[in-house]
């Protein structure tokens, strides 16, 4: 089953091991017969599509989980949203045909919402920024690592990315073979711009997850009715 949720409010000061562990809890609460791994040290069978960064809201967040006897979609949304607390919500469960492949590794690209604090707006034109910021031929950054520092082109990376109400939308490469944080394309367009950038200014939602050719991780699977 692939079970997409949401992660909002306070939770989203939870980071992605202790939302692991809050799920199996949960999980074992519920009464669903999720399966475990064989072996001297069974675990539920769980994986999670895209971790989402500390301090991020979602309602495009992904998991699988190998179930024994399923109820219905909305009976087994029902039964685990019971367990859940204030700023997590399950959205939908969809089953998946037996030789799809899981969630983490088709991830590509997410869309993302930007929002600016309260009196912490940029002092440019935001859409008039972003249109030339992608007029560019290259986008070049350096990655600093523990060891190196690289540089590379990210404008292959940025999908989509305008102005939006009154912050920006993006849709930009994230997985394993690919992934660009939104806080790096911010902080890039406030250097182009001769801004210094502050994390701190900005909110980032994640709306929705892809795998290839922008198909919604859960376009993969179908209700059980």
């Amino acid at each position: 089953m692939r079970i997409k949720f949401a992660k909002e409010g306070i939770m989203r000061f939870i980071g992605h091991l202790d939302m692991m562990r809050y799920f199996q809890k949960a999980f074992r609460r519920s009464g669903i017969d999720i399966q475990y791994s064989q072996g001297y040290s069974p675990h539920q069978l769980i994986s999670f599509a895209a971790p989402l960064g500390v301090g991020l809201t979602s309602t495009g967040e992904y998991m699988d989980i190998v179930m024994g006897e399923c109820p219905s979609s909305e009976e087994l949304v029902r039964r685990i949203n019971e367990q859940m607390v204030e700023g997590v919500r399950i959205l939908s469960a969809v089953a998946l045909p037996d030789d799809s492949k899981n969630a983490m590794s088709i991830v590509t690209t997410a869309d993302y919402r930007i929002n600016f604090r309260e009196n912490m707006a940029p002092d440019f034109d935001l859409a008039a920024a972003i249109e030339s910021f992608m007029a560019q031929d290259e986008i070049i950054v350096t990655k600093k690592t523990k060891k190196s520092e690289k540089t590379m082109d990210i404008k292959p990376m940025i999908h989509c990315f305008r102005a939006e109400g009154d912050g920006c939308f993006m849709n930009v490469a994230t997985g394993s073979t690919q992934n660009l944080k939104p806080e790096q394309v911010m902080a890039t367009l406030y250097q182009f711009m001769g801004r210094e950038f502050d994390g701190f200014t900005i909110y980032i939602h994640r709306a929705e997850t892809y795998g290839p050719d922008f198909k919604t991780l859960e376009s993969y699977g179908s209700r059980i009715e």
